[in-house]
């Protein structure tokens, strides 16, 4: 069963959507949904994924 694509125009701040969406899930959940987001920000910002700049070694002196 293919899904019916939909546009609705609303104002800035009228559309409760969004916050009922965001309100509906648990705290981990959120914090799933804005890590993912930020990933998908510092790709578009940065290329691809991050990584160390550079490597320290922390040795053990007699």
């Amino acid at each position: 069963m293919k899904m019916k694509k939909q546009i609705r125009i609303v104002k800035k701040g009228q559309d409760d959507g969004n916050l009922l969406y965001w309100l509906s899930l648990t705290e981990k959940e959120r914090m799933i949904e804005l890590e993912k987001m930020r990933q998908q920000i510092n790709k578009i910002k940065y290329g691809t994924g991050q990584g160390f700049q550079r490597v320290y070694r922390i040795t053990k002196r007699a």
